[in-house]
């Protein structure tokens, strides 16, 4: 299962267990286990490098679950928990790019001066004539 361009974890690392459905599929006459619990074991992966297992076990936990029971079919629902467990691991090991600061332009500096000037002109003009006028 492919996570991100550079990371791919095999299917054999993932626990998948099948259980009754609260939801569709599971209170049809002829019962069916349809809900679907994929699970991944962070610290016992192999694909992970020390630095991603460290980076996903922080924010997510050492075991990693995803949970499907929409539809009434199990194989569906199997498709359904791994897509949702690929999007939290690669959610997870995303590194945020740094921030590099940058200065207004002068232009900018400028605009923001003179709408002062405006406001203070504007509140200038509203006040009380004084005696001299």
């Amino acid at each position: 299962m492919r996570i991100t361009p550079g990371v791919a974890v095999p299917l054999a690392e993932v626990v998948v267990r099948a259980s009754r459905s609260s939801g569709p599929g599971g209170q049809h006459a002829n019962v069916t286990a349809s809900r679907i619990e994929v699970s991944f074991d962070v610290g016992a992966s192999e694909a992970l490098s020390s630095e991603q297992k460290a980076r996903v076990a922080g924010r997510l936990g050492p075991v990693v679950r995803a949970v499907a029971q929409d539809a009434r079919s199990q194989t569906r629902n199997k498709e359904l928990a791994l897509e949702r467990l690929r999007e939290r691991l690669a959610g997870a090991l995303h590194v945020q790019r740094h921030r590099r600061p940058t200065r207004p332009t002068k232009g900018s500096k400028v605009r923001r001066v003179d709408a002062k000037k405006r406001t203070g002109q504007v509140k200038r003009d509203r006040r009380r004539p004084s005696a001299e006028d």
